[in-house]
Formats: structure tokens, sequence, C-alpha cells
């Protein structure tokens, strides 16, 4: 994907408030061999851009100046409460050396599965994005898992799938091979409500006095 960027001369809160009354968005360019780069970008245009899931996990192309440089998009600050984007944080890529990234996870046929065809069961996914390292030329838009093998009571782990050529899982929180899937038996349906007992006769009227 690639986007347009043009320089920005001034920073500080008043000229990234001005900026913004005029549909501009301030950003910053950083990383590799250069200087951090004060840009800014048309809003209309960014925000639509921020809706695809490829512009927060691929390498894009930024055009400045005549120049296209390869960056990865590493910040996004966003209004309280407005559809607004205050700033954006760019990351110059060097094809020659090793990123980190979050790329996607797309679960595939699940519906497939002995798990859920023939038993019924529910799948749980656990986990939804991977923070992976690679070089840039091999950096996944997402990773996709096939879930048609699974079974009642089976969880699939990091270590079960394969990853994409030159990718490599980052381990968090202190686990290898965190669980990616899940699969759990649905809750049996609640009883049917017992027969209501037969209500008690109502008992005769006794004579009234004469």
């Amino acid at each position: 994907m690639n986007f347009v960027a043009f320089e920005r001369a001034k920073q500080g809160t008043g000229a990234s408030r001005r900026l913004r009354n005029t549909g501009k968005t301030p950003g910053i360019v950083y990383g590799g061999e250069g200087q951090p780069q004060l840009i800014e970008l048309d809003h209309n245009a960014l925000w639509h851009a921020l809706k695809k899931e490829a512009f927060h996990s691929s390498i894009l192309d930024m055009e400045l100046n005549g120049q296209s440089t390869k960056v990865l998009l590493r910040d996004v600050q966003y209004h309280p409460f407005k559809q607004l984007v205050q700033h954006v944080d760019f990351q110059r890529v060097d094809a020659r050396t090793r990123l980190s990234n979050k790329v996607p996870v797309h679960y595939v046929k699940a519906e497939e599965s002995d798990a859920v065809k023939l038993e019924h069961c529910v799948v749980n996914h656990v986990i939804s994005e991977l923070e992976i390292t690679c070089l840039p030329g091999d950096l996944p838009e997402f990773i996709e898992v096939d879930l048609s093998g699974l079974k009642k009571g089976m969880s699939l782990h990091l270590a079960d799938i394969k990853l994409p050529k030159g990718v490599t899982a980052v381990a968090k929180g202190g686990k290898k091979n965190p669980v990616l899937v899940s699969v759990v038996a649905q809750a049996a349906e609640e009883a049917a409500p017992a027969e209501a007992a037969p209500a008690a006769p109502e008992p005769k009227k006794g004579k009234g006095k004469k």
C-alpha cells in the first residue's frame, strides 16, 4: 500500500491544533539512517486507510517530496470521542535488518472440522494477532491457520502451526507455546421445566347460617 505525506515545518501543540483544523494530521517518521522527520497527511485519506487491516500490518510506500520510502505504521493516537486521528508515527524500514511487528491471525475452515460439523462444539479464538520477527521482504500481511482438523477437547498451540518462511514468533509473558484456539462442548440445553402440579381442588363452600 502507498500513501502521500508532506513535510511539516512547525511543531508543538498549537501548530498541531491548527493543522488539524485544516483537515490535516501531524505525524513523524523515524528510524533507519535518517533523522526523525515531521510530516503531515490528509486526514480523510488517512482515516480510510486506517480501516484497512493491511495498513497496520504491511510495509507501506510513503511518497514524500517525489521520493518513495518503505515504512511501517507504529502508533496511532485517536481523539477520545471524536472521529479524529490526532497523530501517527511511522518507522523507516531497512531491507537488510530484521524487524518486529504484530500481524493478524486469520482462522479458516473451522466449520469443516469434526469439532463443529459432527460434535457441535464451539471454537474459541484465544489469540487474534501474533508478534513476529522477520526481514522486511518476508513480512506477511496476515497468518492463516487451518482449523479443519479440530476435534472435541483439542487445543491448538503456537507450535502446532507452520509459520511462513523466514518468520519467527515472539513469545510474550513467558509463554513459549501459547494456546491459539480451544475447542469446548456447547453447554447442554436447559432442562425443560417440570410440568406444573395440578392445582389443589378448591374447598367446598360451607352452608350459610339460616
